[in-house]
């Protein structure tokens, strides 16, 4: 007997509800709205906006401005030292730190009980529906999920707040039943010393019977390597036979895809995006044959969008939802059941689609170069490595590029330091295959490169094995939600790296 077969029925008519995002996208989104509005009126931030007078969108867009982390960064003080009712009527404790850059300063962004319900958990509850409803044979709940996340901070927390990454925010306060189909246990997974904690879960999980994974493709890389060196085996399955699904997000596949192909070499396996971050679930792949993400319209969550060229400005047009294009790079601003209002999260995205409204990641709003107006974003970075990958055999497993400024000649170029995980056949030729892509996917690139005039060739830098690692390890940001910095319109990043590519690796 199939128990996932029958477990996955009770989905259905979740499905049902979700079919309506063709359909009723706007309506639903207004609803949302409304009801947020509503549960906010009575609190510090509802009555100096008078929530109450508002009718509809337009006075919400017209009397709320924007916000960043720097606007609400005072009233998370004030929450974190144990005032409430100032951004959502029901008490805060938790805070998500939130690690999306990688420069010092955290965020500490407020989770409400309603958020870890109406958004977190139902995202993960979703992408199992929509999974299912892809994958009609799936032995799912056959064995366990293993999932890989962060740590609490107890050295961040005060007397009145809790402070820790999404991901153990999320297995601290789940169903207690959700514990008897996932691992590592509760202790382990949430320890917050990286190494050991990596041991542990390879040590707990491997005698398990192990059906999907969740988390971050760089972290989890680093885990099934360890399980695959200590048990000798040469692909994932030979260690978890069930094994068929990694529920995957934070940073883009796009360059450990190869390398996933290597350790799991089982057809059946399948790839499913998520976009799960500190601040809500956004969105899950519906389709394995299309990357695009389907935007999830019905949790606490109400969406506006700026032209990435607006981002910025004083006053930024923005849009709702039913109001944007095809195929456009937008910032992302959320209004959410946590107590964030017109919240710009600095992430990037781009639709595919409108009925129902479908989208990609494009990047962020800091992590581009545009130094000499080329406006290079993240996507076109994945898209160049990996035809420069495609056409060369190499694996990449971490990136970083930055501008190198004009020299006496006029003379400026962006410099790559790329850690490989198998080396091109070709440094220069992979470098040239890179530069020619980005040509053909950005108008602005390739007028700059026009000639060689201005912008010279891209150069690219082998990074020695591990550099990456290390300099996440000195940062003290291993593990978890952490991530490298792909593109920086500053030397800031680079510079650290390339002094320590030249220094002697660690032990480790």
């Amino acid at each position: 007997m199939n128990i996932t077969k029958i477990i996955s029925k009770t989905f259905d008519s979740r499905l049902k509800q979700i079919d309506l995002y063709a359909s009723q996208a706007s309506e639903i989104q207004h609803r949302v709205l409304s009801r947020l509005i509503h549960q906010a009126a009575q609190t510090e931030w509802g009555r100096k906006y008078d929530y109450s007078s508002i009718r509809n969108y337009e006075d919400f867009r017209k009397r709320v401005p924007i916000q960043t982390y720097e606007e609400i960064k005072p009233y998370v003080e004030r929450l974190r030292a144990g005032e409430q009712n100032l951004l959502w009527p029901s008490e805060i404790r938790w805070f998500a730190k939130s690690s999306g850059t990688t420069n010092d300063k955290s965020k500490f962004l407020p989770v409400s009980k309603e958020a870890l319900e109406d958004i977190h958990y139902r995202g993960g509850k979703d992408a199992a529906a929509l999974y299912f409803r892809i994958n009609p044979d799936s032995h799912f709940f056959s064995g366990k999920g293993l999932i890989l996340g962060g740590s609490h901070s107890p050295n961040l927390n005060s007397n009145h707040s809790l402070v820790g990454d999404l991901s153990a925010i999320l297995i601290q306060n789940v169903n207690p039943l959700i514990n008897f189909i996932r691992v590592p246990s509760k202790k382990i997974a949430l320890m917050s010393e990286w190494e050991t904690k990596i041991e542990a879960i390879a040590n707990s999980t491997i005698p398990v019977n192990v059906t999907s994974l969740s988390g971050v493709p760089s972290w989890m890389l680093v885990l099934i390597k360890r399980v695959l060196e200590k048990t000798g085996k040469q692909t994932l399955e030979e260690v978890w036979p069930n094994l068929e699904v990694f529920f995957h997000g934070g940073v883009a596949f796009t360059p450990y895809r190869e390398q996933y192909k290597q350790v799991i070499q089982t057809p059946k396996m399948h790839y499913v995006e998520t976009y799960n971050a500190s601040e809500g679930y956004f969105g899950t792949q519906n389709d394995l044959s299309d990357p695009a993400m389907l935007l999830m319209i019905d949790y606490g969550i109400f969406y506006e969008f700026v032209p990435l060229e607006e981002v910025g400005k004083e006053s930024p047009r923005v849009y709702c939802l039913e109001e944007v294009e095809l195929n456009k790079n937008y910032a992302m601003v959320i209004s959410t059941s946590c107590g964030l209002w017109r919240y710009m999260i600095g992430d990037t995205v781009k639709f595919t689609s409108k009925n129902p409204y479908k989208f990609v990641i494009t990047g962020r709003t800091k992590h581009f170069i545009n130094a000499f107006g080329e406006e290079l974003i993240v996507d076109n970075a994945e898209k160049g490595l990996a035809k420069a990958c495609a056409e060369t055999g190499a694996q990449v497993s971490e990136y970083t590029a930055a501008p190198v400024f004009m020299d006496e000649n006029a003379k400026c170029r962006h410099q790559w330091l790329i850690e490989f995980a198998k080396m091109p056949d070709s440094v220069e030729k992979f470098a040239a295959i890179l530069d020619a892509t980005l040509k053909e996917v950005n108008s602005d690139y390739e007028a700059k490169r026009w000639k060689d005039i201005a912008l010279q060739p891209l150069e690219v830098i082998v990074a020695r094995e591990g550099l990456f690692h290390d300099w996440l390890a000195q940062k003290g940001k291993l593990g978890g939600q952490h991530k490298v910095p792909r593109l920086s319109n500053t030397r800031e990043y680079i510079e650290t790296m390339l002094a320590l590519n030249d220094s002697i690796p660690s032990e480790e």
